[in-house]
């Protein structure tokens, strides 16, 4: 009987890389990778969300929200930015299929797991996962010499952090499910 369950690295694989699949989605998806707020010559509770597809303006006080806002400073053209909008959309595609493979190999409808596919998704989510760190990293550590109007604060957003926390997420996952090599050594 015991060997009728699933490894729990396959089941913790399986439940780190959604989850950070979903994660690494909104992070992409979002536009607030930055936030820049006490803009000279805008209201004190005006702040910009900027993040790799949409430059959104907030004004807190009523919560007035206007996305699609003009690139003025040549954001968008700056290279973390456009590393992101190359690699987090590869990731989320890489990541699918990682998932779809993973599936294939994770023993859902058979007696045995694959341990040989099941391997290979962890290496394929590994590898989504360090695709979506990369530029996130770049991107924070370029978050204060991007372009920006002068005297205003710049902070990070809650999408760069989502990413961070979703490429881990994958990295874990994918982490795990290559565990499953340890298992084709062994047979």
């Amino acid at each position: 009987l015991a060997s009728m369950r699933t490894p729990a690295a396959m089941i913790v694989g399986l439940v780190l890389c959604p989850c950070g699949l979903l994660l690494t989605l909104t992070g992409t998806l979002a536009p607030k990778w930055r936030q820049v707020s006490h803009v000279p010559d805008q209201p004190m509770d005006v702040v910009w969300e900027q993040g790799i597809w949409d430059i959104c303006r907030e004004q807190q006080s009523t919560h007035d929200r206007l996305c699609g806002q003009a690139d003025k400073l040549g954001y968008f053209e700056q290279v973390p930015v456009r590393v992101a909008q190359g690699l987090m959309p590869s990731s989320l595609v890489l990541t699918l299929v990682g998932l779809v493979v993973a599936a294939l190999g994770v023993r859902c409808w058979q007696l045995e797991p694959q341990h040989l596919v099941a391997g290979v998704a962890g290496l394929v989510l590994l590898l989504s996962g360090l695709m979506s760190l990369v530029p996130c990293s770049w991107y924070t550590q370029e978050l204060w010499a991007l372009p920006a109007a002068p005297g205003s604060m710049l902070s990070v957003g809650y999408s760069l952090v989502l990413s961070y926390l979703g490429s881990c997420l994958e990295i874990l996952g994918g982490l795990a499910l290559a565990l499953s090599f340890h298992h084709c050594c062994k047979e």
